[in-house]
């Protein structure tokens, strides 16, 4: 997908709008807006990096190479005493997720997502105040303007919040490194593009293979989509590739990875994430995707040859697919891991990554 940055970015009755100038600040109503500008505090991103206006600690480039392996694994409802007790796959506390250049948008983050909604309660006062106002026989004009009154009131609270609760952050981007963030954008869509994506959530090593179809572990997963959108109280011009992972979502914006869950924000850097990629075969016991691979057989029941165990009568044959699995991490504490039902589709994503990790910020 071609990258588009939007000119304008609204919070309430306020616009930040892109140009060439740089960035202003509008206010007001459609038709009649007051603005002032042009230098307003953004992010530039250009050649060899991502540059920021304000002063940030250098950092070191690094990379992560993609690696492949194989590994068996079933979906099924997994039988008693036929495996080891399932492992969770799961990130550190939030507040333990973030590096050294993203502690100001963090912070920010944070504090803002503690502030409590105002609109609700004036919500709830202003009608509370229209009732006692009809009720205590005052002319009709007067309790038609105290209506009034309390729905503007609940009105400027709601733009209020949005103002005081919502981040800003405005992309610059120039030609130079707009290729790269459009290869971002374009990775995340050919993920988005698989017919199944699954968040694994836990594994365990199987003790009894006979159980499971041959299968060397089992893993609890649920199914999710990867779409583009913002965080919740975060207006940025950029579209911005979203993923769930559990209680946590992982937002890929340009410059780096904001993980929101309901407790707080953390963020990663791109130099600081690890995106490990593997091609792994996986007995489908499920319902099998369209775009699925299948690079062999299995039955639901195995002797130890392999082949069909005849004591079960309700045994069948499965087939064995060929899966794409990406597994995030960082050392701040970021362990994620989601499959995709079509292969090969996971390493430009990974590539980009890196790419944009060796560069840094500047």
């Amino acid at each position: 997908m071609a990258l588009y940055l939007r000119k304008s970015v609204s919070v309430g009755p306020f616009r930040f709008n892109i140009s060439k100038s740089g960035l202003g600040l509008s206010a007001g109503i459609k038709g009649l807006r007051v603005g002032t500008g042009p230098r307003g505090n953004y992010i530039h991103m250009g050649r060899g990096g991502l540059y920021y206006r304000a002063a940030l600690p250098p950092m070191k480039s690094g990379s992560s190479a993609p690696r492949s392996f194989a590994q068996d694994a079933i979906g099924a409802q997994i039988p008693d005493g036929t495996h080891e007790p399932m492992e969770e796959i799961e990130s550190a506390d939030i507040g333990r997720m973030v590096d050294s250049s993203s502690l100001e948008i963090v912070d920010e983050l944070n504090a803002k997502r503690k502030r409590v909604r105002l609109w609700p309660l004036g919500a709830i006062l202003f009608s509370i105040l229209s009732l006692c106002v009809w009720l205590a026989g005052f002319p009709n004009w007067v309790a038609y303007a105290a209506s009034v009154v309390g729905l503007v009131g609940t009105a400027c609270l709601f733009y209020f919040d949005a103002i005081r609760k919502s981040t800003v952050i405005v992309y610059d981007i120039d030609d130079d490194f707009s290729g790269i963030v459009e290869r971002l954008h374009f990775a995340c869509g050919a993920i988005s593009g698989s017919a199944a994506i699954w968040h694994l959530e836990a594994e365990g090593r199987v003790t009894d293979r006979k159980y499971h179809a041959g299968a060397t572990s089992v893993v609890r997963r649920t199914k999710i989509a990867l779409t583009f959108s913002s965080p919740p109280y975060v207006k940025t011009n950029v579209a911005t590739p979203s993923i769930p992972v559990g209680k946590q979502v992982l937002y890929f914006f340009p410059d780096k990875v904001l993980i929101f869950e309901p407790g707080g924000v953390g963020a990663v850097s791109y130099e600081n994430l690890d995106v490990l990629i593997s091609r792994t075969k996986f007995i489908e016991d499920g319902p099998l995707p369209k775009d699925a691979e299948v690079v062999g057989r299995t039955w639901k029941y195995v002797n130890k040859r392999g082949g069909a165990d005849k004591r079960f009568k309700d045994n069948r044959e499965i087939p064995v697919v060929l899966y794409d699995e990406i597994n995030f991490s960082s050392a701040t504490g970021l362990n994620e891991r989601i499959q995709l039902s079509k292969s090969e589709v996971s390493t430009p994503f990974a590539e980009v990554i890196t790419e944009i990790g060796r560069l840094g910020v500047k």
